[in-house]
């Protein structure tokens, strides 16, 4: 088995790509050991000393890692953990991942405009964010401003404020002049 690395623009995360399925639907996220019981991948990468945080795309798995930590040192073990799991043909979760999209807004859940921003969203900015290692998630649309869910090498990176500002906001506000802002949702 051989698994590739890649950098994502969060120097704190790297992407690593095991060449096969890692989650079937969806995504998941863990930021701590706690939150990783229902995956044995996740709560076996936690227990590698420096690991902050665990995401899990459709064929990657992004490893974020704590400040003191060098990749150099992590980097080796974090592959070691990886290919003993795929190579022994381990569960990635014990149980299905059900994606969080709240349905809060002022125009409804299911309303034209909402849909069409959750469109945008899914065609034009999550396909380039998961390249990145990590992922976005509508929260709600209210007074105009939309609210977003970095996750992954996205939660934290020095550009997801440009991110969403830069280029998420000027999209959303061109194709939706309802549209007034885009702004990270309050974690949770």
């Amino acid at each position: 088995m051989f698994i590739q690395t890649q950098a994502t623009p969060n120097p704190a995360t790297v992407k690593f790509l095991p060449g096969r399925d890692v989650l079937a639907h969806g995504t998941a996220e863990f930021k701590s050991p706690e939150s990783a019981a229902r995956s044995p991948l996740a709560q076996r990468l936690f227990a590698l000393q420096g690991v902050t945080g665990v995401f899990f795309g459709g064929d990657f798995v992004s490893v974020s890692k704590a400040g003191d930590t060098d990749w150099s040192m992590l980097k080796p073990m974090v592959l070691a953990a990886l290919m003993e799991h795929f190579s022994l043909d381990r569960p990635v979760m014990l149980d299905t991942p059900t994606p969080t999209t709240p349905e809060n807004s002022d125009n409804g859940p299911d309303s034209p405009l909402i849909a069409q921003i959750r469109e945008l969203i899914e065609t034009r900015v999550r396909p380039a964010v998961m390249m990145d290692g990590g992922d976005i998630v509508f929260e709600s649309f209210e007074d105009g401003i939309v609210y977003l869910r970095m996750q992954g090498a996205c939660s934290g990176c020095p550009s997801s404020t440009m991110t969403l500002k830069s280029g998420i906001e000027n999209m959303l506000k061109h194709y939706v002049p309802e549209v007034l802002e885009v702004r990270a949702a309050p974690s949770s």
